[in-house]
């Protein structure tokens, strides 16, 4: 199997995989800690969303660091198939998420003017979460495409 910069058991690999746990964890603190989040059923599936990234992305970033420390090798078919559809799957969820957000962050600021008229809605704190919400869904994708990379070769 090549040597790819992300993959499984590596230094770089271990990156990734901290940036997607630590924007996911950034912008789902943002989101619930912003008033008025729970009006909207986007916001709620954000956060849902980047709880179970930053829970697939911890577990295989304490799974790289094992890896690390004792000199294994994890790029065996099995593990890197279940990998790629682990990957795949988050980041659909993820994109769908941080996509449906910000249509709606779009939709409250720019279209109806909901911030002016409502001041006690955290619009920024809104922007911000979807903003870090695509930045690690932008590692995530990252890791996807070097982990199908791998198992298809």
């Amino acid at each position: 199997m090549k040597e790819l910069f992300g993959g499984p058991g590596k230094v770089s690999g271990l990156v990734l995989r901290m940036g997607q746990c630590l924007f996911a964890a950034a912008s789902m603190v943002v989101m619930a800690s912003s008033h008025g989040f729970a009006t909207c059923t986007a916001f709620c599936y954000l956060i849902a969303s980047m709880g179970l990234q930053v829970i697939w992305s911890f577990s295989l970033a304490c799974l790289d660091i094992h890896a690390l420390r004792l000199k294994r090798d994890l790029r065996n078919y099995v593990f890197l198939s279940l990998l790629v559809i682990g990957d795949w799957v988050t980041a659909i969820l993820s994109l769908a998420a941080a996509c449906s957000s910000a249509g709606v962050v779009v939709l409250i600021i720019k279209d109806t003017n909901m911030c002016k008229s409502t001041p006690k809605l955290s619009c920024h704190m809104f922007q911000i979460s979807v903003a870090l919400a695509f930045i690690s869904w932008f590692f995530l994708a990252i890791s996807s495409c070097v982990m199908f990379w791998l198992a298809a070769s």
